[in-house]
């Protein structure tokens, strides 16, 4: 089933210029292609075209055409585009239609009256590929975000589509369960011959198996349409703003010049031999030092039991002190309890056993709005964050709840837009962004408060490399020049080992480990426990016979500190 865009150009109606602009592209029948490109870029809107949202549930003036097999979409509806694209959106809240996990599933197939039995067969394989099988009669709502992705994914495994289309497939899942699902749309791909289409920022993690063409678009324009060995030899990804492998920046770092012919989409294709004698040099003659910690608690978790339904402990018996000025990541899989976490720290839960002190004060003791005062919470999804319909007025909110005067919140609200890549949306209804420049919204709402600890849930989630770099050195300097104690909550492994000196991780409600990030990302043990992965640098310093893979991590690391200090 072929998909070809001719001169393709769309405005939405609440906007002055096109957000696409002169689009040719044809994707053939049993192609994967993934969709890159910054926030902004085009990428979703062009998905829409393709699922039918645009143009009848989202209005606005198309030019050119769109077919697929042959067929105009603007002459079909939109049952009609449905039944050849299926689409697993990047806000899984916006998709849910069944009470219950089971019935979301199945609401595609009783669409096409399969019959019971079969229903329930087909819904229960599929919900064990995804890992669900247990969960089928919980509501998706009472999911985390992770969790929610797999529904959504199951959702459009079990529907008869041609061309399966998935938006920010892995905007909420840990790595495992990343993984996995790539694994998942791969197998999908070779045994239905299906055409698949991946719009998504983390293209290591879409690569890790193979994809025919990457198409990269910028301003609602294709930069580059190519195959992933060529696009990665280019200098493109660091033109337009999109995070390259983590292997590759690393080659990079050792002064190594890598081509097409290398073989760079993939790890286990790159024809490593060549560039080991200067890889191994670079590392030698690395800084391969960390950095002390502090050791003066600014909060300290002490012994910490919740349970959501008096059976099973989210959180079981968990200690660990956040010390001043430090930089601290928390990682685990989907329902380890992370995100439980920051519900008791802001008072929304209480815990079933033990206390959270900040500053040495149980706050047991502090009303919600008393906690709000010293910690700043960003949460994972921004739809659960924002009141306001203008882009200024959110952001302006807390200053204004704390009677600062409206010249002082003018320049306050306009600085942290700037900082956050939002000025020139300043006056924009918040409805007219995109899911990933509403996160940033969230952040720059908390960020003006300037908050003593600052905790960040999922701040990459739906980000393009180009912004959240720019918001990342934003958080750090509010970290190294004011002092701002950060906690990032995160499955991004690249941000982890960019920006955080010390990492907490919890799997199945326990604590595992508390360390140094280098350790920790040199112990694949300890990784698996948590759903996490080991990242690319590991693999590398294993190919290239590195006894100690932490030193490797950590000479890495210091490296990437010193370029961007």
């Amino acid at each position: 089933m072929t998909i070809k865009f001719s001169n393709f150009s769309f405005k939405y109606w609440a906007l002055e210029k096109p957000t696409l602009k002169n689009i040719n592209l044809t994707i053939e029948k049993g192609e994967k292609v993934v969709i890159v490109g910054p926030s902004g870029s085009g990428k979703s809107t062009l998905g829409q075209c393709l699922n039918g949202l645009i143009p009848f549930a989202v209005k606005g003036d198309i030019t050119g055409h769109l077919s697929i097999n042959g067929n105009d979409t603007q002459k079909m509806d939109l049952h009609q585009c449905t039944n050849m694209v299926g689409t697993v959106l990047q806000d899984t809240d916006g998709q849910f239609v069944g009470l219950s996990i089971g019935e979301d599933i199945a609401f595609a197939l009783e669409n096409q009256m399969v019959a019971k039995g079969e229903m329930h067969d087909i819904v229960k394989k599929t919900a064990e590929m995804v890992d669900l099988n247990e969960m089928l009669h919980l509501s998706p709502f009472d999911l985390s975000g992770g969790q929610k992705q797999r529904v959504s994914l199951a959702g459009i495994m079990v529907d008869d589509v041609d061309i399966l289309l998935f938006d920010e497939p892995l905007a909420s899942l840990d790595p495992q369960t990343g993984k996995a699902t790539i694994e998942i749309i791969d197998q999908l791909h070779r045994d239905t011959d299906k055409t698949v289409i991946i719009i998504e920022h983390r293209l290591e993690d879409v690569l890790h198996r193979n994809v025919d063409r990457v198409i990269l678009m910028e301003r609602g324009e294709i930069v580059a349409n190519m195959t992933p060995d060529e696009l990665l030899a280019s200098p493109l990804l660091n033109e337009h703003g999109i995070r390259e492998p983590l292997y590759l920046s690393a080659l990079k770092a050792a002064g190594c010049k890598v081509t097409a012919t290398d073989k760079p989409a993939s790890l286990s294709t790159l024809a490593l031999d060549g560039f080991r004698p200067q890889l191994l040099e670079w590392y030698q003659q690395g800084d391969t030092v960390t950095s002390p910690n502090a050791q003066d608690p600014l909060l300290s978790v002490k012994n910490l039991s919740y349970s959501y339904d008096d059976l099973r402990n989210t959180l079981d018996d968990v200690s660990f002190n956040i010390n001043k000025g430090e930089f601290v990541s928390i990682l685990g899989k989907n329902g380890s309890g992370k995100s439980t976490i920051t519900r008791l720290i802001m008072g929304v839960l209480e815990p079933d056993n033990g206390h959270i002190e900040f500053n040495g004060k149980d706050l047991a003791d502090s009303s919600i709005f008393e906690r709000s005062q010293h910690i700043g919470i960003v949460l994972q999804n921004p739809n659960h964050m924002i009141s306001h319909h203008m882009i200024f007025d959110e952001v302006a909110s807390g200053l204004r709840n704390r009677g600062v005067a409206e010249e002082i919140v003018e320049k306050k609200v306009h600085d942290v837009l700037e900082l956050c890549g939002l000025g020139r949306y300043r006056h924009w209804p918040i409805e007219a962004l995109s899911y990933g420049q509403k996160k940033r919204v969230t952040i720059a709402t908390i960020m003006v408060l300037e908050p003593e600890l600052l905790i960040l849930d999922e701040p990459t989630a739906g980000q393009d490399y180009h912004h959240y770099t720019s918001m990342m050195a934003f958080i750090r300097e509010l970290n190294q020049k004011l002092g701002i104690t950060i906690v990032i909550i995160s499955h991004d492994m690249h941000l982890v080992l960019e920006y955080t000196d010390r990492a907490i991780v919890i799997a199945d409600s326990h604590l595992l480990a508390d360390q140094q990030v280098n350790t920790i990302f040199s112990q694949p043990e300890l990784l698996e426990k948590a759903n996490l992965a080991v990242t690319s640098l590991y693999t590398l310093a294993k190919e290239l016979g590195i006894d100690r893979i932490d030193n490797f991590i950590r000479c890495f690391i210091n490296h990437e500190a010193n370029k961007n200090a």
